[in-house]
């Protein structure tokens, strides 16, 4: 069994609170204990916030990031207080989805990254974003990100 390198970390095991902004907010890596094996890992927020830039209204959505790290992982303290850090940050669904995914590309250089928002409607029109790197590995299992066309959600 590999052992981590934490000694980096600045927030996990410490108190941490949440970032002014997602400019603010401090995301961590730690080495991937399984370099040079294929494998997917899966974050799902189920209850993320941001504002509209024009009306200020919270604007809700169900965030999956699916990725296939190559030498980093993403620690996920530090990614849950990132995603948070949106909750008063004013952006349209298509920014706060590829800044998510793009700062993530940034921080870990991963094999193969995608992220699905699936953005709760207000207005009566969802606006779901999807964005992915490039074409998955085929030797990985990816399942479905599991969220049905909107119908209510829920």
């Amino acid at each position: 069994m590999t052992e981590t390198d934490v000694s980096g970390l600045t927030q996990l095991g410490q108190k941490a609170g949440l970032p002014a902004s997602p400019d603010a907010a401090v995301l961590e890596k730690v080495p991937a204990g399984h370099s040079g094996t294929a494998y997917v890992v899966r974050f799902t927020a189920p209850e993320f916030t941001s504002l509209c830039p024009m009306t200020g209204q919270p604007d809700f959505a169900h965030i999956v990031i699916d990725y296939v790290p190559r030498d980093w992982l993403v620690e996920s303290k530090s990614l849950k207080l990132y995603l948070h850090s949106f909750r008063n940050h004013g952006a349209f669904h298509e920014d706060c989805t590829l800044d998510i995914g793009k700062r993530l590309v940034a921080l870990l250089d991963p094999e193969w990254l995608r992220i699905g928002a699936y953005w709760y409607p207000r207005g009566g029109m969802p606006i779901d974003v999807f964005w992915q790197t490039g074409t998955p590995p085929e030797a990985v299992w990816l399942p479905d990100q599991g969220v049905a066309p909107y119908r209510g959600r829920g």
